[in-house]
């Protein structure tokens, strides 16, 4: 596998996004706290199933940028928008870490979409089936922008839930 990540600088999260409902662009916050096998505290997302955490490329938003989309971090219900890191090339099972605590694996890459939801509506289009990559949290702490993002481990291409409780 070629190396994910772009050039020499490490990757960062640009933007840490919210959102109490489904559906909706989510809203950039200073800082959130990453709670263990859950996700965002006050996020809609945030539950017991392997979608806990979403994470979005800001290069997938520039490419709708210059698309003439009037768009930036959160537009697309991202709860991490992370730059300088192919998200994609990642195989599933990578383990992410987050600043100094949070760790993330890797479940799934995009998503289908049954119908045309409102940010599709608001936006045109909506990268995140396509581009975006989902994750548990597998060990909690706060995130803020300006973290890095590194590939801690990279995966075999698979995941398997084991509730945190049976992991010894």
């Amino acid at each position: 596998m070629s190396e994910p990540w772009a050039g020499d600088a490490p990757a960062r999260l640009v933007s840490v996004n919210v959102s109490p409902e489904t559906g909706m662009k989510k809203v950039p916050v200073e800082r959130a706290s990453l709670d263990l096998d859950r996700g965002i505290e006050g996020d809609a997302h945030a539950g017991d199933w392997h979608r806990q955490v979403s994470l979005l490329a800001l290069e997938s938003i520039d490419k709708m940028r210059e698309a003439g989309a009037d768009v930036g971090p959160g537009a697309f219900a991202e709860n991490l928008t992370v730059k300088g890191l192919d998200l994609l090339a990642l195989p599933i099972g990578t383990e992410l870490g987050v600043g100094g605590a949070v760790r993330l694996v890797l479940t799934q890459h995009g998503k289908e979409c049954h119908d045309r939801c409102a940010i599709y509506e608001q936006v045109g289009d909506c990268v995140m089936p396509r581009e975006g990559v989902f994750a548990v949290v597998t060990h909690a702490g706060d995130v803020a922008p300006g973290d890095t993002v590194e590939v801690l481990a990279e995966g075999e291409g698979t995941y398997e839930r084991v509730d945190p409780g049976d992991a010894t």
